[in-house]
């Protein structure tokens, strides 16, 4: 997973022809009032001070909603805020997500006109079955021809998919991984199916009819999807949601920390491959530094699971590793 930040900035339900099965974005934003162009400015003022920006490597985000779908008037309102900031290199673009079905031709001309770098598609699933139950409104192909739109001009291209949805399986979960490997996005993003109070997805939990996936089968799912993704040089900037307002919560793999415990997974499987290549005994894995926490596991559980294969290992940083990899080296004692 790339470093990568945003500026971000939410719409709920604004330019959403319809309800998706799954949705209720003031529980996931915990926001209502709708986004100004001084909102814009002034956030971007509170950003560049923290001592971690980096203008390389961030970009005002405009997420919730269909942002391609709202009134034309506002859309164009808020690009021009942001715009200003892309022109004087304060940020490296503008990202925009949005429904597959509301990209043409007309709206990526004026996106390009006002500074957009990335869009990415809410795209969620594959299989035009788990799309037509979840009332998403489009199907697998609007994805397929809005990604290749949007890469014809030119944007970085990013597509999100949500993991467990009514319908789904394990296997239409991995069909729609292997077929945005196929459309090749720049970016992914990865949601485990989270049910909150005042969707349809809690009306089919309370009546059976629904079982989300538990912490643990999302987090095993998530850590194989994330390295195939990463063996195709596709880069996946975020795994889980970043909030709900927990009171809104009914049944899923909802965890504050998911994101790591993916990670930590992640780094056990592919770690664990290597190691079994060599003699038992004692190694020192290198990690960048920002991935120590992620190496070693909540409550040390990767250095437990590792030991009770016959390697004892210590975790270090160093910051001339590569973001998610690793080195390992043997240490005698």
């Amino acid at each position: 997973m790339g470093a990568h930040a945003n500026i971000s900035f939410f719409i709920p339900h604004l330019g959403c022809k319809n309800r998706c099965s799954f949705c209720n974005q003031c529980s996931i934003t915990g926001q209502t009032v709708m986004t100004q162009g001084e909102d814009i400015k002034k956030a971007v003022e509170i950003a560049v001070k923290s001592k971690k920006y980096s203008k390389e490597n961030t970009e005002i985000a405009f997420f919730g909603g269909s942002f391609t779908a709202i009134d034309r008037d506002y859309m164009i309102s808020l690009l021009k805020a942001a715009f200003p900031f892309v022109k004087d290199k304060t940020v490296k673009g503008i990202r925009i997500s949005t429904r597959p079905d509301a990209i043409n031709d007309e709206v990526l001309k004026i996106l390009k006109k006002y500074g957009v770098t990335s869009i990415e598609l809410g795209a969620q699933s594959m299989d035009d079955n788990v799309l037509l139950l979840n009332e998403r409104g489009h199907t697998e192909e609007d994805v397929v021809k809005a990604s290749l739109l949007i890469k014809e001009y030119g944007f970085s291209l990013g597509l999100q998919m949500m993991t467990g949805l009514y319908g789904a399986t394990a296997e239409s979960d991995k069909k729609t991984v292997e077929k945005f490997i196929e459309i090749s996005p720049d970016t992914v993003r990865i949601y485990p199916t989270v049910v909150l109070k005042g969707t349809r997805l809690s009306e089919l939990v309370e009546s059976g009819k629904y079982t989300p996936e538990t912490v643990e089968t999302a987090v095993n799912n998530c850590c194989e999807y994330i390295n195939l993704f990463s063996g195709n040089n596709i880069n996946v900037i975020r795994v889980g949601l970043h909030h709900i307002d927990e009171s809104s919560f009914v049944a899923g793999p909802w965890h504050p920390a998911f994101s790591e415990l993916c990670m930590s997974q992640s780094f056990y499987r592919r770690v664990i491959l290597e190691l079994e290549k060599l003699p038992l005994g004692n190694y020192l894995l290198y990690v960048n530094d920002k991935y120590i926490s992620a190496a070693v596991g909540q409550k040390r559980s990767n250095i437990e699971k590792f030991k009770e294969k016959g390697f004892n290992c210590r975790i270090k940083g160093d910051k001339t590793v590569k973001d998610n990899e690793f080195i390992i080296e043997r240490e005698v004692k």
